[in-house]
């Protein structure tokens, strides 16, 4: 019997065939994505509003529940730069407990997702939308570091987008051209490593040399002004102790937009993380199973403190590249990242705020997507609005709002190309049986006067119900018998079969007979379930459209007599 729970981790699977060699290849795959990880996690956290060792303790705990339940096996979860608009609008509202409370509720509703197989549904995202919130978060990350990078003397940054620029510019002349230097030759240090070796993070070479190139200037140089993150934050290599969240009704009713949206942001990155994982590995990830271990994941977390947890792409691709092929992988970068933070907490101290700019404004280019967008304004211009209208509430209001107006917006539009795409058309004194199909044997039907045929092609739903009630009262003729042929609706729903309902009812009175032909077995049993069958009779659904006008012409001839 199949069980009604998809929950099948990869990591019970793998061990059924794991072996020394595999364990090597995920030994040294999972070191490698634990160096990648250690300055993202660091530069997301502070990017997000809480310390740099929360940024750690989410890729610890997050990132190993991920490995240890999802259904992906190479999947690498811990916080991303698609988090960070979402988490720093929760903390400035909400402060630090709503946002434990928002993660929490976040988890929950993946879990939910997950046990109820929605898993697949989420793909069904409009691209677009995808592009136009990821493409706006971007440039809200890059508008974040400015403060940083060009080490600004201000006591506060705004949070909306226009805000944050007017206050940049009011406060330019307090720039600290040392700190601009060194976030500059960060982003360059990024960008020119991968042409020397693919095998070192760029963003970690940033950090190394940066770091102790500042720790040479203020040790014997005497340069002042290079801000580092011990200067910012007083940062503990302690394992926190987890705390507990206070959830009332209250609280539940502020959040539920929030943690809804992390819960839908955080489907989608991890479902897209994974499908790109699977192009790559030939895989298949168990959809169900990844949200089921997504919202354990940021169930646990914030107990600890911790941000959102989600797939990361660029870990995940890294994991893939180094030969990372089962959970164990992913499961080794926590430890590692564990490691690091038990003993190299001081040393992390130093980095400085320009550097760690740097990388995330090095993050925010690449989740752009520029050359995406450019092609996509190509396309018809209904997809390019949504993309347009979910970039600009992104930036200018903030992701909540961009993801539900870009979700009704894309609903709207597929409703109405829906609505364009299906066809009704109206037929007097004959018919072309092969109407509309590719066949050479035409049989043509003699169609009694009073006798009218409307053949509804595609999907009959409250769209185009009310197209198809209009178009009978445009009618000038009253017929004597109606004839909707539906050989080529694939479904009806229930605001469909309410307006045929009405249809029947109102033309019985007027002594109209309504016939309906080529109905589906789907549509039938749909039709049955709703009475529709004893309100028409029996004899008034054909299976063919043959049948349907012999009767119709049978019913005039009779009513003619």
């Amino acid at each position: 019997m199949k069980s009604r729970l998809d929950f099948h981790p990869k990591f019970v699977a793998s061990l059924a065939s794991y072996s020394k060699e595999r364990f090597l290849k995920d030994l040294m795959a999972g070191i490698i994505v634990g160096i990648v990880a250690l300055p993202l996690a660091i530069a997301f956290g502070i990017a997000s509003g809480v310390s740099p060792e929360k940024g750690l303790i989410t890729a610890i705990i997050g990132g190993f529940i991920v490995s240890f339940l999802g259904g992906n096996s190479v999947q690498i979860g811990g916080p991303t730069g698609a988090f960070i608009v979402i988490v720093y609008g929760i903390i400035q509202a909400y402060g630090l407990e709503g946002l434990a409370i928002a993660t929490f509720m976040a988890g929950l509703i993946l879990v939910l997702m997950g046990c109820f197989r929605l898993g697949t549904i989420i793909k069904f995202i409009p691209y677009p939308i995808v592009v136009g919130f990821t493409s706006g978060i971007a440039l809200t990350i890059f508008a974040t570091q400015i403060k940083d990078l060009l080490g600004l003397t201000m006591e506060s940054v705004p949070a909306d987008f226009i805000s944050k620029w007017i206050a940049y510019f009011q406060h330019i002349e307090t720039t600290n051209f040392w700190s601009l230097g060194i976030g500059v030759l960060s982003i360059l240090i990024i960008a020119y490593t991968p042409r020397i070796s693919n095998k070192i993070p760029g963003s970690l070479m940033a950090i190394i040399f940066m770091t102790v190139l500042v720790y040479f200037l203020r040790r014997f140089w005497g340069i002042e002004g290079i801000e580092t993150i011990g200067d910012r934050f007083n940062i503990s290599s302690e394992v926190p102790q987890p705390q507990s969240l206070n959830i009332n009704m209250d609280t539940i009713n502020q959040l539920l937009s929030p943690a809804f949206t992390i819960a839908v942001l955080g489907a989608i990155e991890s479902l897209l993380s994974a499908t790109v994982a699977d192009g790559v590995t030939g895989d298949k990830t168990n959809s169900n199973t990844e949200l089921i271990a997504q919202g354990a994941a940021n169930i646990v977390v914030p107990f600890f403190g911790g941000i959102p947890v989600t797939g990361a792409i660029a870990r995940t691709m890294t994991n893939i590249n180094n030969g990372g092929r089962t959970p164990v992988a992913g499961m080794i970068h926590a430890v590692v990242l564990l490691l690091i933070f038990l003993f190299l907490m001081p040393l992390i101290r130093l980095v400085p705020m320009s550097c760690l700019a740097g990388v995330l404004i090095v993050v925010a280019y690449n989740m752009s997507g520029w050359r995406t967008v450019r092609s996509l304004l190509k396309n018809p211009k209904s997809d390019v609005s949504v993309l347009i209208i979910t970039f600009l509430l992104t930036v200018v209001f903030n992701l909540t709002i961009a993801i539900e107006i870009g979700l009704l917006l894309a609903v709207v539009l597929f409703l109405r190309r829906m609505t364009e795409t299906t066809k009704i058309s109206v037929f007097h004194d004959e018919l072309d049986i092969a109407h509309g199909t590719e066949s050479n044997q035409h049989e043509v039907l003699k169609v009694a006067k009073g006798v009218e045929v409307y053949e509804i092609e595609g999907p009959f739903f409250f769209g185009i119900a009310t197209k198809f009630d209009e178009l009978m009262r445009s009618m000038a003729d009253r017929p004597l018998v109606r004839i909707i042929r539906m050989r080529r609706v694939p479904f009806i729903d229930s605001t469909a079969i309410h307006h045929l309902e009405i249809l029947i009812t109102s033309s019985q009175k007027e002594k109209i007979h309504v016939i309906l032909s080529g109905v589906n077995p789907h549509v039938h049993e749909t039709l049955k379930k709703a009475n529709i069958d004893r309100l028409i009779g029996d004899d008034h659904i054909c299976d063919h459209i043959t049948k349907a006008v012999a009767k119709a012409n049978e019913f005039v001839a009779e009513m003619q007599k």
